[in-house]
C-alpha cells in the first residue's frame, strides 16, 4: 500500500514573510492552475504537477510563483477567474483535467500559453490545429475517458457479478463531460446486460438526497462520474456507501484510498506531472504551438480490500492479480 502524505498550507503564514521575500515573489513569473476539484482533493495531483516544473529547473517560490484556483465544481466561477488571469497576463495557465475550464481558458485568451489535460480529442474541441503541431497558444495531454469508463464498468461487474441495476451519479453542471460519460456507460451497460439509472448531483445536499433515494430504489451498485466536484466528495461517498452497503466504482485512486471499493482510470497524478513538465518548458521559452499534444498511456486500478470485506464481497483472484494497488 502506498503511503500518502497530506499537507496543510496555512494561508496566514504569508503575512509573516519579510517584505523583501514578498517583493521577490511578486517579481517571479506566475503560473495559474485552474482545477475543478477542491484543494483537499488535490493534494496528490498538485504535488505531482510541481514535479514537472522542477524537472525543467523551476521551483515554486524560488523562480516561479504558482497560484491554485480550485473550482470545487462551481464552473460559474470560471469567467471571473480567467478575466483576472488575463488582466494580469500570467506567464501560463495550466488546466489539468477540467474540460469546462480549458474551454473557458481558450475562449478567454489567444496569447497566454495554456497547458491542458483533456479526455476528448483536442482537435475536435478546437483547442489545437492538430496533435503534432498545435499551432496556437495551447497544448497539453490527451487522456482517455471512453475506453476507460467502459472498462471501469466491466471491472465493477467482474467484482460483483450479481449486479443488475447500477446508479450512475453525474454532475449535470459539467455538461459535455457528463454527456460523454453517459453515452459510453450506456453502451457498455447494454453489452453487459446491466440496467442504468441516472442520478444528478451538483451540490453536497443533492448527493445526500441521491442516497436517500437509493434507500428506496436499492440499486445494486454505484458508478461515479469523473467530475471535479464529485471527486472532491470522496469521504462523503465512502461514508454513505459504507452505511448503505453499496459497492461503488470511482474514477480516481484517491477515492478508493479513503474507503471506496475500487477505482479505475487514467493515472491523473502522472498526467498532472506531464502538464507541469510542459509548463516548465514554456517558462524556459518553448512555444505551445511547437509542443506536440501527448497521449496519456498510464492507468490505475485500485481495490480497497478492507471495504470489500466490509461489504461481504470476495474479490476474484483474477482482479487482485491485475490491480495496481490493493489496500489492505
Amino acid at each position: 500500500m502506498r503511503r500518502r502524505q497530506f499537507i496543510k498550507l496555512f494561508g496566514g503564514a504569508a503575512a509573516a514573510w519579510p517584505l523583501a521575500s514578498r517583493a521577490q515573489q511578486s517579481s517571479l513569473p506566475v503560473v495559474a492552475i485552474v482545477n475543478g476539484r477542491s484543494a483537499e482533493a488535490s493534494v496528490r495531483v498538485a504535488a505531482a504537477f510541481r514535479k514537472g516544473p522542477n524537472e525543467t529547473g523551476y521551483v515554486e517560490g524560488q523562480n516561479v510563483t504558482v497560484e491554485y484556483h480550485y473550482l470545487e465544481g462551481q464552473y460559474g466561477r470560471l469567467p471571473a477567474i480567467l478575466a483576472d488571469l488575463v488582466r494580469r497576463h500570467v506567464a501560463a495557465i495550466a488546466v489539468p483535467g477540467s474540460k469546462p475550464a480549458v474551454l473557458a481558458a481558450k475562449a478567454a485568451t489567444t496569447t497566454i500559453p495554456i497547458v491542458f489535460g483533456v479526455s476528448e480529442d483536442p482537435v475536435r474541441l478546437g483547442l489545437v490545429a492538430n496533435l503534432a503541431r498545435p499551432g496556437g497558444n495551447a497544448t497539453g495531454i490527451n487522456f482517455f475517458v471512453g475506453e476507460v469508463e467502459s472498462k471501469r464498468l466491466r471491472l465493477l461487474h467482474d467484482m460483483v457479478p450479481k449486479v443488475v441495476r447500477v446508479a450512475v451519479l453525474v454532475n449535470p453542471a459539467n455538461t459535455s463531460n457528463t454527456e460523454t460519460t453517459l453515452h459510453v456507460v450506456q453502451e457498455a451497460a447494454h453489452s453487459l446486460g446491466l440496467q442504468i439509472e441516472i442520478v444528478n448531483a451538483t451540490k453536497i445536499s443533492e448527493i445526500d438526497a441521491a442516497f436517500a433515494s437509493f434507500a428506496r430504489e436499492r440499486p445494486d451498485a454505484l458508478f461515479v462520474h469523473p467530475d471535479g466536484f464529485l471527486i472532491s466528495r470522496a469521504v462523503q461517498f465512502a461514508t454513505l456507501t459504507a452505511r448503505d452497503k453499496i459497492p461503488a466504482a470511482y474514477p480516481v485512486s484517491e477515492m478508493a484510498a479513503v474507503g471506496g471499493l475500487m477505482s479505475y482510470g487514467t493515472d491523473i497524478a502522472e498526467m498532472n506531472r506531464q502538464v507541469g513538465v510542459y509548463t516548465g518548458s514554456i517558462l524556459k521559452g518553448a512555444k505551445p504551438a511547437d509542443l506536440p499534444v501527448l497521449q496519456s498511456t498510464k492507468f490505475e486500478f485500485v481495490i480497497n480490500l478492507q471495504t470489500a470485506r466490509a461489504l461481504g464481497i470476495e474479490v476474484p483472484s483474477g482482479l487482485l492479480s491485475i490491480a495496481d494497488e490493493v489496500i489492505e
